[in-house]
C-alpha cells in the first residue's frame, strides 16, 4: 500500500488528468450520450467526484458539508445498496447540473479530499477506499477516452478530438510464435501493489503446452478475413455472434469506413486512411472469435495470457481471452457496497487482459482483470491468437 504522501501525490495527479482529457471539448460535447454504454463526460466528472464525497468524506469526516444534497441520486453508478439513482439511460437528459456546476463540485471535493489527507494521520482501511477511489477514476479517464471518440465518432462530421493522442502504436518486429511448456502455474496478484479483489486469490492452474503469438492481429490481417468473406461464413460463428452481426449488419470493425473504394479509420486524430500495420482495434469477442477460427486457431485463455506475458509487449490493445469471467478459488468480495465493485458482474461477460493506448498510467499490470459483454467494442480492443 502506498504511503500517505504517495498517496496525495497519486490523488492529485489522478483529479488533473480527468479535467486534462476533458480540457479539449467544447461544451456541447460533454452532454451527450449515443447509447447506453456511452455516458456523457461530465457524468464521469461528477461521478468520480461523488465516489470520494460518498465513500470518504461522507464516511470519515464527521463535519463534512455536502455540496449539494442531489449528488447521490445524479451521480451513483450501481451501488444498489447506496440508494436511488438516475438510470444508466438518462445520464444524456441530464442537461442540469451544468458543466460549469461540476467543475465546481469537483473543485469542492478536491479541496476537502486534500484538507483531510494533509491534516490527519489516516490508518490503513481509510487510505485503501482513497487508493481504490485514485485508480476507479483512472477507469474512468479509460472510458471517458472511450465515450468521447463514441461520441465524435458517431457525429456526422466526424471531429478530432486532438493531434496528441496517438491510438495506432506499430508493431515493428517480426511475428513469432512463442512455446511455453505445459505446466502448472500461480495465477493472481502476488505483489505489495495495488490490486482490485478480482484479482486476488493466487492458485495454482495446470496449463498444456501451447504456442502464442508476440503480436496482435493487425488491420491488414483483418481486412483479408473481410475479403475472404469472414462475416459471411455462419460456420465461422458463435450463434449469438451469427445472430448479432446480422441484427446490427457488422461487416467490419467499429469506425471503419470506406471511401472511393479505400478502407479508412476514424481516430481521435480524426478520420485517416487504415494503416495495415497497426493493430486491430474496436474488435467484439464474436468478431475475434470468428477470426481465430477462420485461421484455425483459437484464443488464450487469460491464465494463458497471464503465464506468458512476460515473453510479449502488450499494452495497446485490451486483448479479449477465450475466458469467462468468474471468481478465483477462495473469491471473497469485500463487505458493504465496495463489495458490488467487481464480484456482481461475474456472469455472461468475458475477460481481457493487458490495458491500452487509453488505460492511464500505473494502473495496469500482468494480473489485471478487465471483462466486457462479447458484443460490445467501443473500447480499444483486440486479440492474439495462439495455436
Amino acid at each position: 500500500m502506498l504511503s500517505q504522501q504517495e498517496l496525495i501525490q497519486l490523488f492529485k495527479e489522478t483529479r488533473s488528468d480527468s479535467e486534462k482529457i476533458c480540457s479539449f471539448l467544447e461544451t456541447e460535447d460533454y452532454v451527450v450520450q449515443p447509447v447506453e454504454n456511452v455516458s456523457p463526460p461530465k457524468w464521469h466528472l461528477g461521478h468520480t467526484t461523488w465516489f470520494f464525497e460518498e465513500f470518504v468524506l461522507k464516511k470519515y469526516v464527521d463535519t463534512h458539508k455536502l455540496y449539494d444534497e442531489n449528488t447521490a441520486y445524479v451521480f451513483n453508478s450501481y451501488y444498489e445498496s447506496v440508494g436511488e439513482k438516475v438510470i444508466r439511460t438518462n445520464r444524456g437528459n441530464l442537461s442540469r447540473p451544468t458543466v460549469a456546476w461540476i467543475y465546481k463540485f469537483r473543485k469542492y471535493v478536491t479541496e476537502q479530499m486534500l484538507k483531510f489527507l494533509n491534516n490527519n494521520e489516516l490508518d490503513k482501511e481509510i487510505l485503501g477506499v482513497i487508493e481504490i477511489g485514485c485508480h476507479h477514476e483512472k477507469q474512468h479517464q479509460e472510458l471517458l477516452y472511450a465515450d468521447i471518440k463514441y461520441i465524435l465518432g458517431n457525429n456526422p462530421l466526424l471531429p478530432k478530438y486532438n493531434d496528441e493522442f496517438k491510438e495506432n502504436i506499430i508493431q515493428d518486429f517480426q511475428q513469432e510464435w512463442i512455446n511455453i511448456p505445459e505446466g502448472v502455474n500461480e495465477i493472481g496478484h502476488k505483489t505489495e501493489g495495488f490490486s482490485y479483489d478480482n484479482e486476488k486469490g493466487v492458485h495454482k492452474k495446470y496449463i498444456e503446452n501451447f504456442n502464442i503469438s508476440n503480436k496482435l492481429i493487425t488491420n491488414g490481417e483483418f481486412i483479408e478475413f473481410i475479403e475472404d468473406d469472414g462475416y459471411k461464413d455462419v460456420l465461422l460463428w458463435h450463434a449469438e455472434g451469427w445472430d448479432w452481426i446480422n441484427e446490427n449488419e457488422i461487416s467490419s470493425p467499429a469506425y471503419w469506413h470506406t471511401i472511393e473504394n479505400e478502407w479508412h479509420q476514424y481516430t481521435l486524430n480524426g478520420l485517416e486512411k487504415l494503416n495495415p500495420k497497426a493493430p486491430a482495434t474496436h474488435i467484439s469477442y464474436y468478431e475475434a472469435f470468428a477470426f481465430a477460427q477462420w485461421k484455425g486457431m483459437r484464443l488464450p485463455t487469460e491464465e494463458e495470457w497471464e503465464t506468458a506475458q512476460k515473453h510479449f509487449d502488450w499494452g495497446s490493445r485490451w486483448e479479449w481471452t477465450e475466458s469467462a469471467y468468474s471468481p478465483y478459488p477462495n473469491y471473497k468480495k469485500p463487505e458493504g457496497a465496495l463489495g458490488e465493485y467487481n464480484g456482481k458482474f461475474m456472469v455472461n461477460q468475458k475477460v481481457l487482459r493487458g490495458g491500452s493506448v487509453a488505460t492511464s498510467r500505473d494502473h495496469t499490470r500482468p494480473t489485471y482483470r478487465n471483462f466486457f459483454h462479447p458484443q460490445l467494442r467501443w473500447q480499444f480492443t483486440g486479440f492474439r491468437l495462439v495455436k
